[in-house]
């Protein structure tokens, strides 16, 4: 692989991963907000998450590890979710759950954008 070729494929891999934490940040902030359920709807934000977290997935097959600690934090995040979005006692501790996990996702978004600048501008 030439290094303009190993430079593009980081391009897109960190392009894909900012990608995908936007979506689940944005699914997060749905299950919380009400102004996001009504600027995100749930067949986007659904739709744009799975495929692009199918294409994330797919460009980390060469590296096992990584695609399936990808893959946890997807099934992490859709988890509370859904535990937020039930009713009980549970509901309390899973809201802040995801609130924490949210601003985890913040801050990776932010270091991935960064990376991202830094590579195109190289």
């Amino acid at each position: 692989m030439t290094v303009q070729l190993a430079v593009h494929s980081h391009i897109d891999i960190t392009d894909a991963l900012a990608r995908l934490y936007v979506f689940l940040a944005q699914s997060m902030d749905r299950c919380v907000s009400e102004a996001a359920r009504i600027n995100y709807s749930e067949a986007d934000v659904q739709s744009h998450l799975a495929s692009t977290k199918a294409t994330v997935l797919d460009m980390l097959a060469v590296n096992q590890v990584v695609q399936a600690k990808v893959e946890q934090e997807c099934d992490r995040v859709h988890s509370l979710i859904m535990a937020c979005l039930g009713d009980g006692a549970a509901k309390a501790g899973a809201l802040d759950e995801l609130k924490a996990e949210r601003a985890t996702l913040k801050h990776k978004t932010m270091a991935l954008s960064d990376l991202l600048a830094v590579f195109r501008s190289a």
